[in-house]
């Protein structure tokens, strides 16, 4: 996973978007085990504080679970894992689309442009 941390919203909240990226695209398999809350905010160069926020967050959504003694898994719940690339494809089209808006383009025109390549 790469991370790259920008100052328009909590470092947490970044960290919850690239595990859900992850999650998602089956860069993180269901079910499979994380790594400590201490080793991933290594990785991450973040505080282990912040990065055991994002996964309590993400755990509270149902992405990630815990097993006591053994550590935490990304969730084998194939629907919610469905739910949350829909859910994530949507905020991006949306996004794009407003972007397309303020440079003047209409959705029709965006979807024909888009449609012709």
């Amino acid at each position: 996973m790469e991370y790259q941390f920008t100052n328009d919203k909590p470092i947490y909240l970044q960290l919850m978007e690239v595990f859900k990226v992850a999650i998602v695209s089956g860069e993180l398999p269901k079910g499979e085990r994380l790594e400590s809350v201490r080793d991933l905010a290594v990785v991450a160069k973040v505080n282990p504080n912040t990065m055991q926020k994002a996964l309590a967050e993400l755990e509270r959504i149902g992405l990630v679970r815990t097993e006591r003694t053994s550590g935490r898994f990304i969730t084998d719940d194939e629907e919610l894992i469905l739910s949350m690339k829909k859910e994530l494809a949507e905020k991006e089209i949306k996004a794009f689309l407003e972007k397309m808006k303020k440079m003047g383009l209409s959705k029709d025109t965006v979807i024909k442009m888009i449609s012709e390549l």
